[in-house]
């Protein structure tokens, strides 16, 4: 027998487990899966939180710098942290600094820097994170 042949045959037989599945719809079931799996790896690429234009502004004010120190990182884990926990607004403290975070968008809506963190009440948020 060729591998032609056998793989022709292999496709053509079904297998009764109780619920009868043709090779045609298995096809299917992969093709949705691998689908599936290919667009969850594409919104995973894209995890980076964004910065609203009000956050930027605050960003340049208050000269902080999400480069050093792993900040930037820091606070998407924090995001992931939040996330995984069900939060929907977070207060999430990275080093000297403070983000006010829309989970739900992935967005960071505002920042407070060191000097401004003392005597500050932070209000519409559900959830803090230290990271």
């Amino acid at each position: 027998m060729l591998i032609s042949e056998y793989l022709a045959l292999r496709n053509q037989i079904t297998v009764t487990t109780g619920n009868s599945v043709s090779p045609a719809e298995t096809a299917k079931e992969q093709s949705t899966e691998s689908f599936a799996e290919a667009l969850k790896q594409k919104i995973e690429e894209k995890q980076g939180v964004e910065f609203s234009k009000h956050a930027m502004q605050r960003i340049s004010e208050r000269n902080i710098d999400i480069t050093e120190n792993g900040t930037l990182d820091r606070l998407n884990k924090g995001v992931e942290i939040a996330a995984d926990k069900g939060s929907q607004d977070a207060l999430i403290l990275v080093g000297d600094n403070a983000f006010v975070v829309s989970v739900r968008n992935n967005k960071v809506i505002t920042t407070i820097a060191q000097e401004e963190l003392k005597g500050n009440i932070f209000t519409n948020i559900d959830s803090t994170v230290i990271i």
